[in-house]
Formats: C-alpha cells, structure tokens, sequence
C-alpha cells in the first residue's frame, strides 16, 4: 500500500435522483479533512438535488435518468487517477475516508468496500454480513459497496457498462479479469430503504433471483422492467 495521499487522487462520481438530504450529508462526510474531487451527476431529480450538487460538489452535472448513464457521464467529467462510485444513501464517516485515501494500492487496481446496513433490524445484519462474504468470496459485488478502480484499469475493462441494469456486476466481472479486486475492510454506510420499504425477505429473494438470471443469460432490459416495477 503506498503512503498517504495528500491531495487524494480520487474522484468520486455519485450518482443521483430525488435524493437531496442523503446527497448533502455525503458531501459533508466527504468534505471533512480529504481532498477528494467530488463529481455528482443528477438523472433528473426534482428535490434539489441537482442545487445541493452545485453549491458542496467540484462538477455538478446533469444526464438521462439510469445509474450506468450517471456513472459514465461522472467518469467522462472525472479528471483524477482513482474512480469511487458512491450511491446517495452511502455515508462515509470521515475517518474511513482519509484512511480509504491513504490505503490506495500502488498499482492500478480495483475493489471494494465493506459496508453496513443503516436499519436496526438483526435480520440486515445477516444480509450485511452476507454480502460482505459473498463479494469477498466471489469477486463480484454491488454499486451499495463503494466500488473503486484505478482509471486506466477501468478504460481497459471498456467503462461502466451501459445497461439498464446490473451494470455493477458487469463492471466487476468485466474487472475480474484484468486484476484481482482488493477489499476494504473499513466500513460504510449505505441506506437500508430498499429492504425496509419492500420487505426484507422479499428484496433478498428478488435481488438474488434477478441476479441468477443475469448471470445465465437475462437480457438487463427484462430484469430492469422487473426491479422498477
């Protein structure tokens, strides 16, 4: 691992809809004593969202709707060695971000975070557990696990991938095969909404049925008609 970065060499491009207080309390945890370029790209929010961007990030930017449309305008704008693709609802305590800075490997590299549920409910902390576990055992992991990669290493994996859905597991197998991923065992936060308002059972059967499908062949269209539904 190299020494600390002082001017942290890292963008981090999030990707935003209607979610303007969790995008001011991530700019803020952010902004705390590490020198990322803050790169926030809004799919069309009508919350201020897109007003909290230009006041707390460096480049505010506006594209269509869709996280991987997001994420690709976010990179393209990015101008820094190291990529962090953050969702809104992440939260990174400011500690965790300097000691993220200061851990960057030497080479060009990728991976991932560990990350924790915000909820209180025991069952998300199976599920945290479990998707920890999972990423580190497969390689593969979620846009909610703070997914890094070193710009040139993304450009040789060909970008993120512009579907409609699962771009994070793409973008990660894609990965997988130039470079093994490293993990970051420092956790973040990331927003436990999904599970609450659906159902916690009901969402892991989802996610994990919507992803056995992709990986045996799914159009992302057809699946992403399924999870917006």
């Amino acid at each position: 691992m190299s020494a600390e970065h002082a001017d942290a060499p890292i963008s981090v491009v999030i990707p935003v809809w209607n979610d303007a207080a969790c995008l001011a309390r991530l700019l803020a945890d952010l902004r705390a004593g590490t020198a990322f370029e803050l790169v926030v790209v809004d799919g069309g929010s009508h919350d201020g969202s897109f007003a909290v961007a230009e006041q707390h990030a460096d480049v505010a930017l506006r594209a269509p709707r869709g996280r991987a449309v997001q994420m690709r305008a976010g990179a393209a704008s990015a101008t820094r060695a190291w990529l962090w693709f953050l969702r809104a609802g992440t939260r990174v305590a400011p500690p965790v971000a300097a000691e993220f800075a200061r851990h960057l490997p030497r080479t060009p590299a990728w991976g991932w975070c560990d990350v924790r549920l915000e909820g209180a409910a025991w069952p998300l902390r199976v599920i945290e557990r479990g998707m920890n576990w999972r990423s580190a055992l497969t390689g593969i992991t979620t846009g909610d696990q703070g997914i890094f990669a070193h710009r040139d290493l993304l450009e040789a994996a060909g970008g993120v991938p512009n579907q409609s859905l699962m771009e994070d597991v793409e973008l990660c197998r894609r990965l997988r095969r130039l470079a093994s991923p490293r993990r970051f065992r420092s956790t973040i936060t990331t927003s436990s909404r999904r599970w609450e308002r659906h159902g916690i059972v009901r969402t892991v059967v989802l996610m994990w049925a919507l992803r056995l499908r992709y990986l045996l062949g799914a159009e992302p269209n057809a699946l992403a008609k399924r999870y917006y539904r």
